[in-house]
């Protein structure tokens, strides 16, 4: 990079209660490229901290660019500054945890913004994301229904789901640990070869 360049930006979606647990051991595993990489800032949202509040359908977000409540609004800022988005979240009954799924809900202020206000896209910024999931069972549904639900959510932020780590079966130990963690570093430095 250029003397005055500025640096690379990835945002981290850190969707686990367990700050020590099997989610953070994947993201960790992931980070680490990013962290020895002096072209990349990390920013990470732990979402529990947050409180997030819930969508309540007010349709403020069709009126004007805004929501009700301010809560998410440095998420917003940090969102359209990103290059790199991430998802790290454990698989709670085949979906997401509830912080993370009120964020997602949240996310209806872009579809209104191209549906509604007419916005083409809402966030003129592209970026890739990436989603990195733990989950005790070994049941693809899971998987399915997250990858699903960010797909959509995706759909109208100019944002591309490109890559999945997976960790399953964690109720039974770490046998998978290592190969969960080759693969989401895997991912990260195909990342950096293309970025």
């Amino acid at each position: 990079m250029g003397l005055f360049a500025s640096k690379k930006r990835v945002l981290v979606l850190f969707g686990s209660p367990h700050g020590h647990g099997c989610t953070r051991k994947l993201l960790d595993s992931f980070l680490e490229c990013f962290q020895e990489n002096k072209d990349w800032e990390i920013e990470e949202l732990n979402l529990y901290e947050m409180d997030v509040h819930p969508c309540t359908g007010c349709r403020q977000c069709a009126k004007e660019e805004s929501c009700t409540f301010d809560d998410l609004d440095g998420f917003d800022k940090s969102l359209r500054r990103c290059d790199l988005l991430v998802v790290a979240s454990p698989v709670y009954n085949f979906s997401y945890p509830a912080p993370l799924k009120a964020l997602l809900d949240r996310t209806q202020r872009y579809f209104e913004a191209r549906f509604s206000l007419g916005m083409k896209p809402p966030i003129k910024k592209h970026r890739e994301a990436v989603l990195l999931l733990t989950m005790g069972s070994e049941d693809s549904y899971g998987v399915e229904v997250c990858t699903h639900q960010l797909e959509r959510a995706f759909s109208v932020m100019n944002t591309d789901l490109t890559g999945c780590a997976l960790w399953d079966g964690t109720d039974l130990g770490e046998d998978r640990k290592g190969m969960a963690q080759t693969q989401a570093r895997a991912i990260a430095l195909e990342i950096l070869k293309k970025m």
